[in-house]
């Protein structure tokens, strides 16, 4: 039986939580022993239990700029648990500060985020995981060591109740969190165009990590559109969007487009990062370029026309990240 060690950097999850809480049970189901750990009590290790995982504590230092050297306190117990573990999976660069305690033990780094820097640390992980080939590509030296996996979605998410009523009128969504990275601002901008052509203008989320108020206070008070706060389970709310926008300055991967082509939702995404390897431009969707509210609004009403074809393609293509496949491939890549 393989053991995992799965270290996360924060007790409430974002989309790199939620995507290893789809990982490790499918690990488990395969015969490993899984253990997750966190910095503290919070909903990870709440879900992690839920799972019939075992879960245990460990701080990485924070999020914060220069909290990395308090991550150094904890490397006495990120050894004991790690070789208490055939392989321990760094869930992000945040957790890759503890690399220097593991030398001599089986190392994961998974990289989720378009990084700017790459710490030598680094090259201590026995194997290298990214998100998108855009996100293995800011990896420098250690590009060609990186292996692409993209991001695990639930083939069959629970159908979740949409917060807003129905009207006949055709439904563009955002959902994701508000912050100037995301581009809300261009969906907020292009509102006006859509709702003269008889679009409703949804954005459903909020801004877990306060880190923009005065983005999010926009936001709220934009005229032509409609708020909601977020939805737990919001993969199973892409069925209920007529086209899914996603307006991003900067992203990895896109996990939410992933979401609403397998629910057949097409999607208007922007050309950064690695969403141009999610959506295929004109068969699943359409890419246009960050910033441009008036294209971002013309895409939205030509992916309109031809929903019903889209999102045809897009269930197609969205099963290549579905869950099961996902685990088979990340299990051979990390085993000891």
């Amino acid at each position: 039986m393989t053991s995992v060690l799965a270290v996360t950097p924060v007790a409430d999850p974002g989309g790199a939580e939620i995507g290893l809480l789809r990982l490790l049970p499918r690990l488990r189901d395969r015969g490993w022993r899984v253990t997750v750990s966190t910095p503290a009590d919070g909903a990870v290790a709440e879900a992690a239990a839920s799972l019939g995982l075992a879960t245990a504590r460990l701080p990485v230092g924070g999020l914060g700029a220069r909290s990395g050297a308090r991550a150094v306190l904890a490397y006495p117990a990120a050894r004991r648990l790690a070789a208490a573990h055939d392989v321990t999976y760094l869930n992000g660069t945040v957790c890759g500060r503890l690399l220097p305690a593991l030398r001599g033990l089986r190392t994961v780094l998974h990289v989720h985020d378009l990084v700017d820097r790459v710490p030598r640390i680094w090259r201590g992980a026995d194997v290298i995981l990214a998100d998108s080939a855009a996100t293995a590509e800011r990896l420098g030296g250690l590009a060609a060591r990186a292996h692409v996996v993209g991001c695990p979605i639930e083939p069959d998410p629970a159908p979740v109740a949409p917060p807003w009523v129905a009207d006949g009128r055709p439904v563009a969504g955002y959902v994701g969190r508000i912050e100037p990275r995301k581009g809300v601002h261009d969906l907020v901008a292009a509102a006006p165009h859509l709702s003269r052509a008889g679009v409703r203008v949804i954005v459903v989320g909020n801004d877990p990590f306060a880190a923009d108020r005065e983005y999010v206070a926009r936001v709220d008070s934009a005229p032509y559109v409609e708020r909601h706060p977020w939805v737990p389970g919001a993969a199973g709310l892409m069925g209920a969007l007529d086209v899914l926008v996603l307006p991003s300055h900067a992203e990895p991967f896109g996990t939410v487009l992933a979401e609403a082509m397998n629910a057949g939702t097409p999607v208007v995404a922007t050309r950064v990062g690695g969403l141009a390897e999610v959506v295929e431009d004109g068969v699943t969707g359409r890419l246009v370029a960050p910033g441009d509210p008036a294209a971002l609004a013309a895409a939205v009403l030509e992916v309109l026309e031809r929903r019903g074809a889209m999102g045809a393609a897009g269930r197609l293509r969205a099963a290549r990240w579905h869950a099961d496949a996902y685990a088979d491939r990340v299990a051979e890549l990390i085993a000891a």
